[in-house]
């Protein structure tokens, strides 16, 4: 009596077999590319996190959909890490059953010698005058063209071409190690940027980030122990008529604190900064931080230092809010164009040229009874205006001014002074740490080199068969994109009967079938 199938396990035997099928891998390979096209279209959260506040605010009516959809986090969300789940496990589920066919396949001697070797695809036949050293040299012709041979009663077979599949498997193998690489880095590693200011500095500390992404199984409380200060930010611009405004030099003198001590570095786009442990900082980004000292209505010093102003166009023309919730008695807040190089026409207050070298600030003021503090943080790049109203001028407009670098401008009805005092440049610095990079990296490389092999390496069966005084000398290949081998029969029927001049060949028979090993 037979036993009972069991239903759920050969489901379950179904299933893996359709997904560790190659036609499954290769599916879900195009489903990983396909996937990963909306991250390289749509900016993402964990590397571009102004990028998509300003998407989302240029296109209110897409957003909607992509939102919901998640299309902001293509590279976190849960369909995505279906896709490179499956692809890794439907990957290892491939490549397993083929390396214990390959180790099975390499330790075998090659296939004995068919019974009819001249109904092989190429075949020559001839008398042997001197059949005693036929087989000897046959087999030191096939050892030296690097032959694995195996040597019977009445003739010798001979195979190469292993390295085509040894080729294949690495190049998966490596494919395997590719994803095992990116799944390290995405889990242990992180990403996050900061912008620091001209004489000023970073730590590697979370709270100093001001975003941050990290993998699932990292410890935010054990990043690397270093700093960054910045001690000068050089930035050179095209003055030419062709390619005005491009940047022409974009780098910082900075000095790095790190377990290898304290020592000067110079960073450039394409030379980021690598500290003791690993971690990468680039320069991403670079704007202007103009410098402003608020004096409150009772005469005390509320504000004084740089603000971080963005820029909103290829000339740098920055917005900026400078906020004073500690003048008393009223609180004050600002807001502000900075202009690098301003002009006043017709269009409007706005900068021609994104180097400083007429550097202004356009200005208004707010006013208001001080506020109760709720611990809610707020964005510090917009002024909200809840419980402010606009200073008036003595037009009864709203109060405006044009300011030059140590410009001062008083408030009216005794509510305090702002002066602008200058400006620094500063940077964004882009902070991450990928672990798995260098395994990545040596993957691919592994994997070009087996990719290699199994294209160029030509798997090729030769017999030869010694009888009654006459010898016939026969191949095979196992791709159909070989070449040669007629030339390389014809080349072995000459060392085997003394004639290495033979050029005789016989026209390949594509219904032959491949004799049974």
């Amino acid at each position: 009596m037979s036993a009972r199938r069991n239903p759920v396990a050969e489901t379950l035997r179904w299933a893996w077999g359709q997904l560790t099928s190659m036609r499954t891998a290769l599916l879900l390979l195009f489903l990983l590319a396909i996937a990963s096209i909306p991250g390289s279209i749509i900016p993402q959260r964990n590397t571009e996190p102004i990028e998509v506040i300003d998407f989302k605010a240029a296109n209110p009516g897409l957003d909607r959909i992509l939102e919901p959809l998640g299309f902001y986090d293509i590279y976190t969300s849960a369909v995505f890490s279906a896709v490179y789940l499956l692809l890794f496990a439907s990957l290892i589920g491939c490549i397993i059953p083929r390396v214990g066919k390959y180790w099975r396949a390499v330790r075998k001697p090659p296939p004995r010698l068919p019974a009819r070797v001249e109904r092989l695809p190429v075949a020559l036949s001839g008398s042997l005058t001197d059949a005693d050293g036929a087989m000897a040299r046959a087999e030191a012709w096939l050892r030296a063209k690097r032959y694995r041979t195996r040597v019977g009663d009445d003739g010798v077979s001979a195979e190469r071409g292993y390295l085509r599949e040894f080729g294949n498997l690495t190049f998966h193998l490596s494919l395997v190690a590719v994803l095992a690489g990116l799944a390290w880095s995405n889990l242990w590693g992180f990403s996050g940027s900061a912008i620091v200011v001209e004489g000023r500095g970073f730590a590697n500390v979370i709270t100093r980030y001001d975003d941050f992404t990290a993998g699932g199984l990292l410890e935010t409380d054990a990043l690397e122990r270093f700093s960054v200060t910045i001690d000068e930010f050089h930035a050179e611009f095209e003055t030419g008529e062709v390619q005005r405004g491009a940047a022409r030099v974009f780098d910082a003198d900075v000095t790095l604190t790190d377990a290898d001590g304290t020592r000067p570095v110079t960073m450039t786009v394409n030379q980021p900064l690598l500290t003791a442990g690993g971690t990468q900082v680039n320069l991403q980004a670079h704007g202007y931080a103009p410098v402003f000292t608020v004096t409150d209505g009772n005469g005390d010093v509320a504000f004084s230092g740089p603000v971080v102003f963005l820029p909103q166009d290829g000339n740098f023309s920055s917005m900026g809010v400078i906020k004073v919730p500690d003048a008393r008695p009223q609180r004050l807040a600002f807001e502000a164009w900075f202009l690098p190089t301003a002009v006043l026409d017709e269009r409007g207050p706005h900068s021609v040229f994104p180097d400083a070298l007429n550097p202004e600030v356009f200005i208004n003021a707010w006013s208001g009874e001080p506020a109760v503090e709720t611990g809610v943080p707020e964005n510090v790049y917009v002024l909200n205006t809840d419980g402010l109203a606009q200073v008036p001028g003595d037009d009864g407009q709203v109060l405006s001014a044009r300011m030059l670098p140590g410009a001062h401008m008083s408030l009216p009805d005794g509510l305090g002074s702002i002066s602008f005092d200058g400006y620094h440049r500063w940077v964004r610095l882009q902070v991450s740490q990928t672990p798995g990079n260098l395994m990545t990296l040596i993957s691919i490389s592994v994997g070009v080199i087996g990719l290699t092999l199994s294209l160029y390496v030509r798997p090729r069966r030769l017999f030869v068969r010694v009888a009654d005084g006459g010898v016939t000398v026969g191949g095979l290949d196992r791709t159909d994109t070989a070449t040669g081998l007629d030339e390389e029969v014809a080349a072995l029927f000459g060392a085997v009967t003394g004639e290495p001049g033979h050029n005789g060949g016989a026209a390949p028979r594509p219904d032959t079938e491949e004799p049974a090993e």
